[in-house]
């Protein structure tokens, strides 16, 4: 309940932060920098954060960063609302949220495992912690676009500061058995190149953090460039890019139920390509479409297609995993999905600039499907190496029994 009130908030930021760029500056480049300077720290620094979420408590871990994350929206909200923000203001603030989410991200999704006692609520747990996620994507962007409309974006992001006391309340009033880490006796540069080696040295784990980068560099433009669609193709303004996000949300919501639907992980292999296309066909067509409805509907499929694609790859990567590597493992998934997001971004401000936000986001889908097509051509490998590791930890057998299948769906998910 406290993550699903912060996160109400944090899309608010989101929405709100994208319409204040482009309503100071009128810029798609400056949209591109903005989205740059948020995440091009957890690219640099999601490995460290990995490191110390296996080293360290983690809740403590997320105390931290909640309360810093706090901080940063309110500063943010107190330089908007008194007429003081400037680009270079939103630039260093953007910076200093990416250094926090470094550490908070991969500490979050580690620390789902240790809330859950028993390992059979393994799949209710995830389909409560999915269905908050998509939630808040769904009412968040729609609320934030009202208040712009109705008091501004400094108000946005007072709320997102002031949202974040739930999430802190929550952590603190938990009564959790701790698993604190086994003390580690080797430097914290060689757990990162031992992390590295195990990560990229297995094929599967390797593909799938390499088609992540791909679609997260390449596809995720749609986001960033949805305030010049808003207002300048589609003649609206903040309620309309807040329905525009929200219909992101919508099918993304409708992706959780499908996944809570399954009855087992196997078979999400092949998922993974045909959502990834869906994904990159639906962010084509929302470039061509030059109607509201329309563009809604197909970012809600674009949504379905992004959501199965990102807990599919997560819920594999997470289960053929180490234990004690998965902090680093989930890390360098952050680094592919999000960290790789701002290197697209700030290519996708400047070539939009020389040939418009719609040639720009055909590219990219386009770069998306090819790097579809070649990961599909590898399935048979992927699979061939982790059958044996689902068939030791009991998967495939109790599947094939029937015994506890439903309690290992999506065993360990997005968050």
């Amino acid at each position: 309940m406290g993550q699903n009130v912060s996160l109400v908030g944090t899309w608010m930021q989101q929405v709100a932060m994208g319409w204040l760029v482009y309503r100071l500056t009128g810029s798609a480049l400056l949209l591109g920098v903005v989205a740059f300077s948020n995440q091009i720290p957890i690219f640099i620094l999601s490995p460290l954060g990995g490191v110390v979420a296996d080293r360290f408590n983690r809740r403590k871990l997320l105390i931290i960063t909640q309360a810093l994350s706090a901080a940063q929206a309110i500063i943010l909200g107190a330089l908007t609302l008194t007429g003081h923000i400037q680009i270079w203001h939103i630039i260093a603030l953007g910076i200093v949220l990416g250094c926090i989410n470094s550490f908070d991200i991969p500490a979050r999704q580690s620390f789902l495992v240790e809330m859950v006692e028993k390992k059979e609520n393994f799949g209710n747990a995830i389909a409560l912690n999915s269905l908050m996620f998509n939630a808040a994507r769904l009412i968040g962007p729609s609320i934030a676009g009202l208040v712009i409309a109705l008091f501004g974006e400094g108000v946005c992001f007072l709320v997102n500061g002031i949202s974040y006391l739930a999430v802190l309340w929550s952590l603190f009033m938990m009564r959790i058995v701790p698993k604190n880490p086994k003390p580690r006796r080797i430097a914290v540069l060689e757990e990162l190149k031992e992390g590295f080696k195990y990560t990229f040295g297995f094929a599967p784990i390797r593909l799938i953090l390499l088609l992540l980068s791909v679609i997260s560099a390449m596809g995720m433009a749609s986001v960033v460039l949805m305030p010049v669609f808003a207002r300048d193709i589609l003649k609206g303004g903040p309620e309309t890019l807040g329905f525009l996000m929200s219909s992101v949300g919508i099918g993304a919501a409708a992706a959780t139920i499908y996944l809570a639907s399954r009855k087992s992980i196997v078979g999400l292999g092949r998922l993974i390509p045909v959502s990834a296309s869906v994904f990159a066909v639906g962010i084509i067509l929302f470039s061509l479409s030059r109607t509201l409805w329309i563009s809604m509907a197909v970012l809600s499929v674009s949504g379905f297609g992004m959501m199965v694609n990102m807990a599919a790859c997560n819920t594999i990567l997470q289960t053929i995993s180490e234990d004690d590597k998965r902090g680093r493992v989930m890390s360098f998934y952050t680094m592919s999905f999000m960290g790789m997001a701002p290197i697209g971004s700030l290519a996708a401000g400047v070539i939009a600039g020389r040939i418009g936000v719609t040639g720009t986001l055909i590219i990219g889908g386009a770069i998306c499907i090819a790097a579809t097509i070649i990961f599909a051509g590898k399935l048979s490998v992927i699979r061939k190496l982790i059958h044996p590791i689902y068939r030791k930890i009991g998967i495939i057998p109790e599947i094939a029994s029937g015994i506890n299948s439903a309690s290992e769906l999506l065993v360990r998910s997005e968050e």
